[in-house]
């Protein structure tokens, strides 16, 4: 399996790109600029003492990737899509994207359709399997390889095959996924994320998360 991180240069997905190299899969970092993603999958190797991650510009990434990975800030969430939707054809999105007021990230700024998630499913169409993960993770937890992180994963998509493929790879960094359903529970995944930023803001901390209890 290869995953590709769009967008992987920035706050969350370098330490996705480490865990998962980490644990034996194929990663390559996208970024608008070849030179630049070329530039930090160099960086990240040298942390892990080892060349297993990749730097290619979006399209390259998306294209040679069987799944996709978007980590971009929201008001580049539709272009990236479009300079990519013809490489994603037949394979899962997950998206990271929330879509956060510029003004005030405590405060979420929803689209149209609902949410980043249901956006993209929109805009791609059937062809391409969208999932909602790792909104609420911390960007700061995921870069620091020596501990777990203490928080789960919530997945969602409308496709159930996709979500366990995506809960797999969420198992593969040492977190736990748990499926909360289909697309139409996006807005609430993400709108966590602003509730997070105000608890770490509020708390003079950097790493608030999620648990889920009571599930067998």
């Amino acid at each position: 399996m290869i995953v590709s991180i769009l967008g992987g240069t920035g706050d969350q997905g370098p330490g996705m790109a480490m865990r998962w190299a980490k644990a034996g899969i194929e990663v390559i970092i996208g970024s608008r600029q070849q030179e630049k993603a070329v530039g930090v999958a160099a960086e990240l190797n040298r942390e892990l003492g080892q060349d297993l991650i990749k730097g290619m510009a979006n399209p390259e990434a998306a294209a040679a990737s069987d799944i996709v990975a978007l980590t971009v800030p929201f008001a580049a969430h539709n272009p990236t899509l479009a300079s990519v939707a013809d490489h994603l054809r037949g394979k899962i999105l997950i998206d990271v994207c929330v879509p956060l007021d510029p003004d005030n990230v405590r405060k979420m700024q929803y689209p149209a359709s609902g949410s980043a998630t249901q956006e993209a499913q929109a805009l791609l169409g059937d062809g391409v399997k969208v999932v909602a993960a790792f909104q609420n993770v911390s960007a700061t937890e995921l870069r620091h390889l020596d501990h777990d992180i203490d928080c789960d994963v919530l997945v969602c998509g409308n496709d159930r095959g996709a979500r366990e493929t995506v809960m797999a790879l969420v198992e593969k960094m040492g977190m736990t996924p748990v499926d909360v359903g289909l697309a139409y529970n996006a807005p609430i995944v993400e709108g966590l994320t602003a509730m997070l930023i105000g608890l770490n803001i509020r708390n003079k901390v950097k790493g608030s998360g999620i648990r889920i209890t009571g599930l067998p």
